[in-house]
């Protein structure tokens, strides 16, 4: 409970709650003395538990003297009047049984086919009816049964609304049909125990307590807590905040509440609208060191122990990709950060995306990495065979306990409380032998995986928090009767807030009204009333955004446009303090790279320090680069890979076994296509964009070929790996291919490089000459005095092109003469800076190391000083 003051003399700001409990329970004494009831035999329901102690504080101090009645909620009354024991096939309350007992519904009425796709909203649709039927009394509850059936759909077969208007008539029956945990309550024995039974009512009237009101008869009283507000001695002051975007706002509702706080307003009412903008709202103010109470808690599943649970699970899915499970052993103490980090690298150098290609590969070359995945491989076969329930659950825990999660989850409350809703602690299990039926079914890994979630999603986890806390996070109509000082009321826009919000399910007008389900009418009403109660707290900060995250315009809800209309509140002012950042820009690097010496230089590298020397000293020198993404599409680069390796295979084959035939030809590069998709472990549905194209390529080339051959030219080699002594540096490449031509005399060596590109960019390759040193230094990679250097475009429309470097010797020689003067100024300590122009640096993987947009001046000039 919160303290409001160093004593029990209320301030002023708690004199209308303390006012409101006078009244109430004024009329409490006076019904209870009107039937000369004694006050022990007296039960009084508030509308949520947060007000017991509320109730209990003021009564004691409205009537020190005598005894007090007793102030319960239904479910905490009915709770400590008999503990419910459901009976195998009842609606229990409880996601993780009723999920079970839904699928096994569906099982018996011939539905086992559709089970997965209707037990969630079966065992939703009971939810919503349970309330309802729990309010009927017992020996009552036929006959309204029967005409609640009217008021149900036919679930015609074949009909578009059939799988519907099933669930709807399965999920009546089932609650029809189960005892409820407060059915204890209009039992003859407590009715002749309490004496006199009032109702204290909020905002939204509960079905429930007001059957027991008809059930106690004269005896029952109803109180309406909203009607006994008196408005303030003082106009509330209300400040509107319109805020950017998320970030925004919560930053903006930190600095209201703690605005609050430092002028002694306490304490405030942090209304919890929206959970996602209130975790963002809490994280800042968990970093300015202020206690909060959080009431309304956490959805369990987005706990970081829930996650890592269902990390598991996921992770020991037949498809689950390499990142599910990395993201999963990164989490594991029993394995060590070394071995992960080896794992996480060999997967994304071979661009693994699926973890059972990872575990079919043969690993006996690397024996460290052959026990990781093993034992990987060993926690997943734990989890894949299908199995009950109660084999389940013994069969996770032991994976947690091997893999070293489970001593993390247990000394975590949070995680304590999943392992708890999941049913893994110790001596929960025999729970399962009530449950029936639906408990011994066996599940599939998906289907386990699925419960879980399910489970996870709907419990909650309420941490452990200061009592005096002076900031409580609060749904918007748990307000009523409590003395805050100031409200934030965060989310206010038109999504989050709405006017007459919308009620779940799917349930007609008329079976709401019948039934006793709320109403678009009814929660509007309620929804309306909290907001006006909470608009009577003596300072009340309104935020709400004007964007979303994905760019939307937002309008504010429509409750507060109203409030705005009646000139009820002004702008508020930006609470936060302002900061002077000095500007620091930098200046462009200029890093020597001397004390790194080159003893390799490919093509890509020695063009990587042409474009900018900065990337080539990051990434060659310092061996920087970018971890590769496992999950990625397969892309234009790896169909040129794909490609080049087709190529090699069929022209392999092709030098085996000579064949002009076109046909045989055609056939050929078809089956080396196939071979090499295999090789790369390339799935169908990833590699269909360019598979349409590909009998266009193919044809394509082979008539580019034969053109090819009949100029004289034959096939040698294809990606032959090539080193070139040059001084102390090695030049090193891979030709893809290398061929003889010759009409008459000695056949001459022909450099072939494959591109995929547009063919106007591989033109403009070869009228660039100097500037374009890829063939040049394919070139240098050989010996031969003389030879010849072409790309061969293969276009995906068909039409394969070769477009010949005239003057590839001369051009070679220039390029030795460059990579000599380069290699020596970088040895004799010449800066390599970040050149920073063009096109160069849209797609640079060390941009961010450059810090090219933090430069001092974005137009500053370059060392005067000659540069690699």
């Amino acid at each position: 409970m919160t303290v409001i003051a160093k004593s029990d003399q209320t301030s002023g700001f708690a004199v209308a709650s303390t006012a409101l409990w006078q009244r109430a329970l004024a009329q409490v004494a006076a019904h209870a003395q009107a039937h000369g009831a004694h006050l022990a035999r007296t039960v009084v329901l508030v509308p949520y538990a947060q007000l017991m102690p509320w109730a209990q504080r003021h009564w004691a101090l409205q009537f020190p003297q005598g005894f007090a009645p007793r102030f319960e909620t239904t479910r905490n009354w009915a709770r400590q009047l008999q503990v419910f024991e459901p009976s195998a096939d009842d609606f229990a309350g409880d996601v993780a049984r009723d999920t079970l007992t839904a699928r096994a519904l569906l099982d018996r009425v011939g539905q086992g086919a559709q089970r997965e796709m209707l037990a969630t909203p079966l065992q939703e649709a009971a939810a919503q009816l349970a309330p309802a039927v729990a309010a009927v009394p017992p020996a009552q509850r036929a006959a309204w049964g029967d005409e609640a059936r009217k008021l149900l759909a036919t679930a015609d077969e074949g009909s578009s609304l059939h799988y519907e208007a099933l669930v709807a008539r399965l999920a009546l029956e089932w609650v029809l049909a189960s005892r409820h945990a407060t059915d204890v309550l209009f039992e003859p024995g407590v009715r002749a125990a309490v004496d006199v039974l009032v109702v204290l009512e909020g905002f939204q009237s509960d079905a429930l307590p007001q059957a027991l009101l008809a059930h106690w008869g004269e005896q029952g009283a109803c109180v309406a807590l909203p009607a006994l507000v008196d408005e303030a001695p003082a106009p509330p002051k209300r400040a509107l905040h319109a805020a950017t975007d998320a970030e925004d706002e919560a930053h903006r509702a930190a600095a209201c509440v703690l605005a609050h706080v430092r002028d002694g307003r306490v304490p405030v009412a942090l209304a919890a609208t929206d959970r996602a903008l209130i975790r963002r709202v809490l994280a800042h103010l968990d970093s300015s060191g202020v206690l909060v109470r959080d009431e309304s808690g956490w959805i369990l599943s987005t706990t970081r122990a829930a996650s890592r649970v269902m990390a598991t699970l996921q992770a020991a899915a037949w498809n689950a990709s390499s990142n599910v499970v990395l993201d999963w052993i990164k989490h594991t103490p029993a394995l060590m950060p070394g071995e992960v980090n080896r794992l996480e690298q060999w997967l994304r150098k071979g661009v693994v995306q699926h973890w059972s290609a990872a575990a079919a590969r043969d690993l006996s070359a690397q024996p460290h990495l052959a026990r990781t995945v093993a034992t990987v491989e060993a926690w997943r076969d734990t989890l894949r065979t299908a199995r009950p329930l109660a084999q389940w659950l013994p069969a996770l825990r032991a994976v947690l306990e091997q893999a070293g999660q489970w001593q993390g989850l247990s000394a975590d409350p949070a995680g304590m409380r999943v392992l708890a809703a999941l049913r893994l602690q110790d001596g929960q299990q025999a729970e399962l032998d009530a449950w029936g039926d639906s408990a011994g079914r066996r599940m599939t890994l998906a289907e386990f995986t699925r419960w879980a979630k399910d489970v996870l999603e709907a419990g909650r986890y309420v941490a452990a928090q200061a009592a005096d806390a002076p900031v409580v996070v609060v749904p918007l109509p748990q307000l009523l009767a409590r003395p805050f000082a100031a409200a934030v009321l965060p989310g206010c826009d038109e999504k989050r807030l709405q006017a007459a919000p919308e009620p779940s399910g799917d349930w007609s007008q008329a079976q709401r009204e019948a039934w006793g389900l709320p109403t678009r009418q009814s929660l509007e009403a309620a929804q309306r009333a909290a907001w006006a109660h909470a608009l009577r707290t003596p300072v009340v900060d309104v935020l709400w955004r004007t964007g979303d995250e994905g760019g939307e315009p937002l309008l504010a809800s429509a409750l507060v446009l109203a409030l705005q209309l009646d000139g009820a509140a002004t702008p508020g002012t930006d609470d936060r303090a302002a900061r002077a950042v000095a500007a620091t820009p930098t200046l462009r690097p200029q890093p020597v790279g001397q004390a790194l010496p080159v003893a390799h230089l490919s093509s890509t590298a020695y063009s990587d320090l042409r474009h900018c020397p900065y990337r080539f000293f990051a990434q060659r020198q310092l061996g920087l680069r970018e971890a590769d993404e496992l999950d990625a599409e397969v892309d234009k680069r790896d169909f040129g890979n794909w490609l080049h390796a087709v190529l090699q295979h069929f022209h392999e084959a092709l030098l085996a076994e000579p064949t002009d035939h076109p046909d045989e030809r055609r056939t050929r590069m078809d089956a080396a296509a196939e071979a090499v998709t295999r090789e790369q472990r390339l799935q169908d549905g990833d590699f269909l964009p360019f598979a349409a194209g590909w009998a266009q390529m193919r044809d394509g080339y082979l008539q580019w070929l034969a053109g090819h051959e009949q100029q004289g030219a034959t096939f040698r080699q294809a990606e032959v790996k090539a080193r070139q002594p040059l001084g102390d540096l090695e030049l090193v490449g891979t030709l893809d291919r290398i061929d003889g031509v010759s009409s008459t005399g000695e056949p001459t060596v022909l450099v072939i490089d494959y591109k995929t590109e547009s063919d106007s960019v591989t033109r403009q390759r070869i009228k660039s000459g100097a500037e374009d040193t890829q063939l040049a230094f394919y070139a240098a990679l050989l010996s031969h005095d003389t030879l010849r250097a072409a790309y061969v475009n293969v276009g995906e429309r068909g039409e394969t092109q070769i477009h010949e470097q005239d003057e590839v010797v001369h051009l070679r020689d220039v390029l030795i003469e460059g990579i000599q003067h380069d290699m020596a100024r970088i040895a004799a300590g010449a800066p390599l800076p970040a050149l920073g122009e063009g096109s160069v640096c849209e797609f640079c993987a060390v941009r961010g190391l450059c810090r090219k947009d933090y430069w001092a001046d974005a137009e500053q000039a370059l060392p005067a000083q000659e540069t690699p």
